[in-house]
């Protein structure tokens, strides 16, 4: 496989053009546009338009690609220029904000794709990469645990994109978002909690000899009535 021969700067101009002005439409739900008019939005021949994207779900695609890149490139410079513990939380909070802003185009890059599984399966990877970045260098920070890998924080994701047009999603991703930080966020040393041992009750239902014997003597004195 070949590796695609490098833009002529005009082209490389008019295919970013082309890709701007549909992000611009997705964004606005503008889902029906005649394809040919993107041509004409961005300032471009019809042929322009049709040697760079053939297809409706071609420019979808680019617009997708452009928009996980951007996302990726986010996630490096958070981990370039915040404390690493801080970069994992301003990262995944970011996401929820970004995908709330965006509903419009995410909700058409959707459908547009949808029988494009490879696509958004190679997106997932590269985004799950660098919020691996962030991780790992928060766990070797020390703000994080390392015993917890991408996979769960993924999912977290996958399901705030699943519901992100429901009612009170935007405060329920936030939420969600605080509770996964919680639950990465690495124990002080010595901080463990000491195993139970099998069979034994809870601290505060447990009475201690001098308690008993306390007891016991009140009732003694105390007055019969």
């Amino acid at each position: 496989m070949t590796a695609e021969k490098p833009l002529r700067a005009d082209a490389r101009r008019n295919r970013d053009a082309l890709v701007a002005k549909a992000r611009e439409v997705f964004a606005s739900g503008g889902f029906d546009l005649r394809f040919d008019d993107f041509a004409k939005l961005a300032g471009v021949g019809t042929g322009t338009l049709y040697r760079h994207f053939p297809t409706r779900e071609a420019l979808a695609e680019a617009v997708y690609r452009e928009e996980v890149a951007a996302l990726c490139d986010c996630a490096r410079e958070l981990r370039d220029t915040l404390p690493a513990g801080e970069a994992v939380g301003a990262f995944l909070h970011g996401f929820v904000s970004y995908l709330d802003d965006h509903q419009g185009l995410a909700r058409t890059l959707a459908t547009l794709m949808a029988t494009d599984a490879g696509l958004l399966a190679e997106g997932g990877r590269q985004l799950g990469e660098a919020i691996t970045g962030l991780m790992t260098a928060a766990a070797a920070d020390g703000a994080v645990r390392g015993d917890v890998g991408v996979g769960p924080v993924m999912m977290a994701l996958h399901g705030i994109c699943a519901a992100y047009d429901q009612p009170g999603s935007r405060a329920d991703a936030d939420g969600l978002i605080t509770l996964v930080l919680a639950g990465l966020k690495a124990k002080p040393t010595g901080m463990k909690a000491k195993p139970a041992e099998p069979g034994a009750k809870p601290a505060e239902l447990e009475a201690k000899p001098a308690d008993l014997e306390a007891e016991a003597a009140g009732l003694e004195t105390r007055p019969a009535g």
